[in-house]
């Protein structure tokens, strides 16, 4: 049974790396205050991977010294029962904390402790001070440390500046924030709840920064602040979200009136101020798609390049690709599949009267030397390019789609605005025919299949 005062497990690990799905711990350190009484815990821990050599020369740790040591599944009950009913104290705390719940979760151990992050402890007592990591808190605080970059005497350093704080606060004021932070949602350490709470609930558009303001991640949500949240929460066992945590600052948001105008916002976005953890939805200058036309007597297959392609105007587009790399891979896969030739599709140079080598290993039907009619191939050509055919544009001009007091303004899958009057409408007419973007095109593509038709209005009247 827990005792009636909290306590505290002051934690550093050390590990192989940054990742707690792939990475692995190699030592713990736990300072215990109970009552007012410390103990401490610590061991070296067979990773069971390889140690980086940069890993190595931050923590001295080396191969020879975890080789003989127990692994984590060995030291687990042991370690969990040090741990069961405290209080968990770290420095960025989601960092420890995430690799001790993967690690306890692959062995079926469900770690869920209350926790405390140092670094959000230490803003909140010191908000003028500039900075918050370990190395600057010992300088500002005077704490003494032996072997910087190891568990245990990491950890002491942790209840050092646990007693600082205690020296320097009114035991109110100190548990106050003690409080605080335990009773609020995890958090990055440096973004603050009433930030937070800020942000509505409403749809909109999301943006992280990182130092200096530089965009990290733009996202889009029906619902904010709950997003918002979600990748914070995520953080504790997703890497790509734990790298977000690690790295953001400061967050923007812009309000929309609906799903639709969140997504053309995230697109335009995302295009405009390159956030480096967005890899989806950048611009691409070499958009391309596959055309088919008929030839004198059969189909002709060639590539329509960005400075030719007009999608929603050009009829028999298939597929649509940010490369041409893209492009000739996609092709090649669906030939292969649909045992079509690859000579015949220009993938290969065919002698007179000679098959294709997908022939010989029976990856064509023999089109290429007449086994397989050439009509047939190219009927079965048009059929297994169906799934990817570019849709031309089913209105005779430009639609705008209400969404709230919004009406978004779209011309051959082309974005050309928002406007709230009969002003703004005209001028975005006449403004000139925008550049093609796929990820817009399969924006309005999904939600025209679900917008209802009253709030679809037809606009070409409008044209000068």
């Amino acid at each position: 049974m827990p005792t009636k005062n909290p306590i505290y497990a002051f934690v550093d690990i050390e590990t192989t790396g940054s990742r707690a799905n792939l990475d692995r711990i190699t030592e713990v350190g736990i300072v215990t205050l109970e009552n007012q009484e410390v103990s401490e815990w610590s061991g070296l821990i067979n990773p069971g991977v390889s140690i980086p050599a940069n890993i190595q020369q931050l923590t001295g740790i080396t191969p020879a010294m975890v080789s003989s040591k127990p692994s984590f599944a060995e030291i687990a009950e042991e370690l969990y029962l040090e741990l069961k009913d405290k209080i968990f104290v770290a420095h960025n705390a989601r960092f420890d904390y995430s690799f001790l719940k993967a690690e306890f979760k692959r062995l079926g151990i469900d770690f869920s402790p209350k926790v405390i992050c140092t670094v959000k402890l230490s803003r909140r007592l010191f908000p003028n001070q500039a900075r918050h990591n370990l190395d600057t808190l010992i300088a500002v605080h005077g704490l003494q440390v032996e072997n910087r970059h190891r568990a245990l005497d990491d950890a002491k350093l942790l209840h050092q500046f646990w007693q600082r704080c205690e020296a320097t606060f009114d035991q109110e004021h100190f548990h106050a924030q003690i409080d605080y932070l335990l009773g609020r949602p995890s958090l990055p350490p440096h973004i603050d709840r009433e930030l937070i709470d800020e942000i509505p609930n409403r749809p909109g558009v999301y943006l992280f920064y990182a130092e200096n303001k530089q965009p990290l991640y733009i996202g889009k949500s029906n619902d904010l602040r709950a997003r918002v949240m979600s990748h914070f929460q995520a953080s504790l066992t997703n890497r790509k979200e734990m790298k977000l945590s690690l790295q953001v600052r400061d967050i923007d948001w812009i309000e929309t009136s609906g799903e639709l105008g969140a997504l053309l916002l995230e697109s335009r976005l995302i295009k405009e101020k390159l956030p480096s953890l967005n890899i989806k939805l950048r611009r691409s200058q070499d958009l391309c798609a596959w055309q088919l036309t008929k030839g004198s007597n059969h189909l002709e297959l060639r590539l329509v390049n960005h400075h030719e392609l007009q999608p929603g105007k050009q009829d028999h587009l298939y597929g649509l690709f940010y490369s041409k790399r893209e492009a000739t891979q996609t092709l090649q896969s669906i030939a292969k599949r649909n045992q079509l030739c690859e000579g015949l599709l220009g993938f290969e140079k065919l002698s007179p009267g000679s098959p294709c080598f997908g022939f010989h290993v029976k990856q064509c039907k023999g089109a290429c030397i007449g086994v397989e009619p050439r009509a047939i191939h190219d009927l079965r050509l048009q059929t297994a390019l169906l799934k990817l055919k570019v849709a031309i544009w089913p209105y005779p001009g430009a639609i705008g789609i209400q969404e709230g007091e919004d009406l978004h303004l779209f011309d051959h899958w082309c974005y050309l605005g928002n406007a709230i009057s009969e002003q703004e409408i005209e001028e975005l007419l006449q403004s000139g025919e925008p550049e093609f973007d796929l990820d817009i095109y399969k924006i309005i593509k999904k939600a025209l299949k679900t917008i209802p038709t009253p709030n679809i209005l037809a606009l070409n009247l409008h044209h000068a």
